[in-house]
């Protein structure tokens, strides 16, 4: 239901004004995922916070001073989390980007939780859920990443975990296609997704970041970076292949305000009848200015009638009207109606000789 009292947004304000990646990083464990995930807080985008689901965060070096790191110990924490660091108390941190570690995690807990009601719900301990009810269940759950990813506003990275070889085959059946990375379903909300794994590339083992799904033009599918890639070589090569015009480190100004003003109603003023006015009227009808003064003091306990308010001078406007009108009404009714009389038409006849 609409809030009446809330104000109204100007849509206007809402044409972007800062640059930000919503990133995605998939990977095996031990290839970096996390480490990559600590240097946002390297890339100049103010203090980071990562909502930590695997308790890792107590190994990535700087935390609690370059970075926070919340530990989520029970899964229902998570969106309760999220909520205070972007709309409750936690907006006084000011953090400049967010990350989740990770969403695998989450996922995969409150999966389990799904089935284990419904094999309790049908008593069969191997029962699946139909796909309405995968369905339903990842609509659910991706209101984390809603949130985190549209409403904070802000650069994002959530690391993912790649499924075991041979499960996306298996995800066909005869129902047909349950739901695209069912066990994921970020594609929907990052700009790039990229897959890190551990290569030999020159006879040496190198740490290859390369992109599997892109929304960006900055990034095609295939695009690799190696070595101890940065967030921040990232954001350096969106500026370098986009010359972008909004800055990440800070919005563009704007002179358009977020919220539009109401409108109030225009109501017309009527003309003040000052005491002048009222004394031509008077005169102009038969009256005197003594039956004004008169009628001050009598209605309005006023001798001088400079000193009446507009709205006793008003009041006194009513009554001579409405003493006009009466007296208007009495000459109408004495005067004699006006008969035209009829005279009876006359006929003469010739005597004809």
């Amino acid at each position: 239901m609409k809030n009446p009292n809330k104000p109204k947004v100007n849509p206007l304000s809402r044409i972007p004004r800062q640059q930000r990646l919503i990133m995605a990083i998939r990977g095996g464990a031990g290839v970096g995922k996390s480490h990559f995930i600590s240097s946002m807080a390297d890339a100049g985008l103010g203090k980071l916070c990562i909502f930590d689901m695997e308790r890792k965060g107590r190994l990535l070096r700087g935390v609690g001073e370059k970075f926070d790191a919340l530990e989520i110990e029970e899964t229902d924490e998570l969106p309760e989390f999220i909520e205070w660091a972007i709309s409750g108390d936690g907006r006084e941190q000011n953090y400049g980007c967010f990350a989740l570690d990770s969403w695998a995690a989450y996922f995969s807990a409150k999966h389990s939780e799904m089935l284990e009601a419904v094999r309790e719900k049908t008593g069969d301990p191997l029962a699946q859920p139909s796909a309405e009810e995968l369905a339903a269940d990842q609509m659910i759950l991706q209101n984390v990443l809603r949130r985190l990813c549209f409403e904070s506003g802000k650069s994002v990275v959530i690391a993912d975990q790649i499924p075991a070889k041979g499960k996306e085959s298996k995800e066909d059946n005869e129902i047909g296609r349950v739901l695209p990375m069912t066990a994921s379903g970020l594609e929907y909300f990052v700009d790039v997704m990229v897959e890190i794994s551990l290569q030999e590339r020159g006879g040496e083992i190198t740490r290859v970041f390369q992109i599997v799904k892109s929304n960006s033009p900055a990034f095609e599918v295939g695009y690799e970076m190696t070595g101890n890639i940065t967030f921040k070589d990232f954001l350096d090569h969106m500026r370098g292949e986009q010359a972008l015009e909004l800055a990440f480190e800070k919005p563009a100004e704007s002179n358009v305000p977020e919220f539009i003003e109401e409108r109030k109603p225009l109501t017309l003023v009527q003309n003040e009848m000052t005491i002048d006015d009222l004394i031509k009227k008077a005169e102009a009808n038969g009256f005197k200015q003594s039956d004004i003064v008169t009628g001050a003091r009598i209605y309005h306990n006023q001798p001088n009638i400079y000193h009446l308010t507009t709205e006793q001078v008003l009041d006194l406007d009513k009554r001579i009207s409405a003493r006009i009108e009466k007296m208007q009404a009495t000459v109408a009714a004495e005067k004699p109606e006006e008969k035209s009389e009829e005279k009876p038409a006359t006929t003469t006849k010739k005597r004809v000789a």
